[in-house]
């Protein structure tokens, strides 16, 4: 129990930092003219395949991770 607390903060970085890349790396189909009220109706029915899917994927299961690590992080100090 007190190894594993002790390599928390360490996993807790390592799932910030895929966490960061995850997201930047996503491609981002409302963009700034959005906000002004152009359409974007194409952004609207767009699916995701291949390998924007799985990144997609790994940045929730990456969230996730990152979330029970910080509970974990509170309930065992």
């Amino acid at each position: 129990m007190n190894s594993i607390v002790s390599i928390l903060p360490y996993l807790q970085i390592i799932f910030s930092v895929l966490l960061i890349a995850g997201v930047l790396l996503q491609r981002s189909e409302a963009a700034l003219g959005s906000a002004f009220g152009e359409d974007t109706w194409s952004s609207v029915h767009h699916s995701r395949r291949g390998a924007e899917r799985a990144l997609f994927i790994a940045t929730i299961v990456l969230a996730v991770l990152y979330a029970v690590s910080a509970a974990l992080a509170v309930i065992w100090k």
